[in-house]
């Protein structure tokens, strides 16, 4: 089913946070208000308008952070997914900024965007966050689309980073780049999967890939995934695959 009304007001926050930090410099879009005085989205999505908007109409990579608000994702004593994917979210936006590349976050603070959905008729929270991911992906057009998260497992010594990408070669290739610059952190040697049942992976058109960064369920993981000098190593990691994929693969 396609939006009957345009995706408003966070979204339109959403965007536009992309675009100042692609015109203003110093602009931290972090320190964003969850809920600024902006234009809604539909008047920036008007074809005469997103050719104005480089931000918009040529984005490089779309950054999904998992999870948000009432929707913690993975939990571990008093640590919540949320969070953890936020934070890196940030870093890895900062690095691919700073090698020249139009970055989008989809959220830049703790909201569930299932709440900005008012076109899908669904009674389920989790599908309509799905959907309202997908569709800004199909809005914004990105070169590629990464989704952070975070895992767990019953086993505790489960540990490492783990891709998933969709069917196509694309997503693929994005994956094994990103694989291959995360494994050497974990000490791991992890092959990407295939992500038949994801909904993001089904729906997104554009090269993506989900990102998990490591288990909670796992002493080793957990510590690199809240100390920040290891936040960081992640994120230059994660932003080292995507530019091997796009300086070398995608061109």
């Amino acid at each position: 089913m396609k939006p009957r009304t345009p995706v408003r007001q966070r979204i339109g926050s959403l965007l536009l946070a992309g675009l100042a930090a692609g015109i203003l410099p110093g602009f931290e879009p972090a320190d964003m208000p969850e809920s600024p005085p902006w234009p809604m989205v539909d008047q920036l999505l008007l074809p005469e308008i997103r050719a104005d908007h480089p931000a918009l109409s040529q984005t490089d990579i779309l950054i999904d952070v998992g999870h948000g608000g009432v929707d913690g994702g993975t939990v571990y004593g008093d640590i919540l997914e949320k969070n953890i994917n936020l934070e890196i979210a940030r870093r890895t936006y900062d690095a691919l900024r700073g090698s020249g590349y139009t970055v989008l976050l989809n959220r830049v603070g703790d909201y569930a965007l299932s709440s900005d959905n008012h076109w899908l008729n669904s009674r389920s929270r989790h599908l309509k966050d799905l959907a309202q991911r997908s569709h800004l992906a199909k809005e914004v057009s990105p070169k590629v689309m990464i989704s952070l998260h975070v895992n767990s497992a019953k086993n505790s010594s489960k540990r490492g980073a783990l891709l998933i990408h969709q069917k196509g070669k694309e997503s693929r290739k994005l994956a094994l780049c990103l694989q291959e610059a995360l494994n050497p952190l974990y000490g791991t040697d992890t092959e990407p999967v295939y992500g038949r049942s994801y909904y993001l992976m089904k729906h997104v058109k554009a090269p993506s890939v989900i990102v998990e960064m490591g288990y909670l369920t796992n002493e080793e993981d957990r510590r690199l995934l809240l100390d920040a000098a290891s936040q960081q190593k992640i994120a230059e990691r994660i932003a080292a695959g995507v530019r091997t994929y796009l300086d070398v693969h995608a061109r």
